[in-house]
């Protein structure tokens, strides 16, 4: 099946933001959970540029895709929160909120992660007015990190609809899957789809995952 991808922009601010009625899919994750290689993968293209560097995407990055003959839909890569907690506001920007990228070698690290966090709050507190639908991606080899857990709780609260995914799923054997998806079953309460940006693994139960949040989204 065709799949056609493109880069729209980096988002700042609400006004970059799409505004012709297509369905969104907010995608969320720890700034080292293989978002931009799922994206690639995903898309069979290199759309997504990949780092070394966990967390340094300080934008929403906004992707128009078409899946076959399905209407187009804009996938929303937000920044990672590895190394910034989950947004005390998830509904909507703060009054006097200011979306900036600084120099963060400038800074001390007491400050950069302060200014990291008001980043992070300030542009998916603007994409989740929107209420998208959402992906929340986690690492199948780190089951119920305390920030995954604190995602996930504003993610399905703020989101249109939402689904847990698992990446990475082809570092664990046999054995370890099984405990590791069971785990993240019980610690997110339900369905967790498996998948691997390397093997391909899921992608296909992926793109269906996908096309039933853009409706009840």
């Amino acid at each position: 099946m065709k799949i056609e991808a493109t880069f729209v922009i980096s988002a700042v601010s609400p006004g970059d933001l799409p505004r012709d009625g297509l369905a969104e899919i907010a995608m969320v994750g720890r700034s080292n959970v293989g978002k931009s290689s799922l994206i690639n993968a995903l898309v069979r293209q290199r759309v997504a540029r990949t780092s070394a560097a966990p967390g340094k995407t300080r934008l929403a990055n906004i992707y128009r895709v078409r899946h076959g003959g399905i209407a187009p839909f804009y996938l929303l890569d937000l920044p990672g929160y590895g190394y910034a907690r989950a947004p005390r506001q998830a509904r909507g920007p703060q009054r006097g909120s200011r979306v900036g990228v600084e120099a963060v070698g400038a800074l001390s690290p007491a400050d950069a992660r302060r200014s990291s966090q008001a980043e992070f709050e300030a542009i998916v507190s603007v994409v989740f007015e929107r209420a998208p639908a959402a992906l929340l991606l986690v690492d199948a080899r780190h089951p119920g990190l305390a920030n995954d857990r604190a995602a996930w709780q504003w993610v399905h609260a703020a989101a249109g609809d939402a689904a847990v995914v698992a990446t990475k799923i082809d570092k664990l054997g046999r054995g370890e899957r099984i405990r590791a998806l069971r785990d993240l079953e019980s610690v997110f309460e339900t369905s967790v789809l498996p998948v691997s940006a390397v093997t391909g693994e899921g992608l296909d139960q992926l793109w269906t995952l996908i096309n039933r949040l853009k409706k009840s989204g």
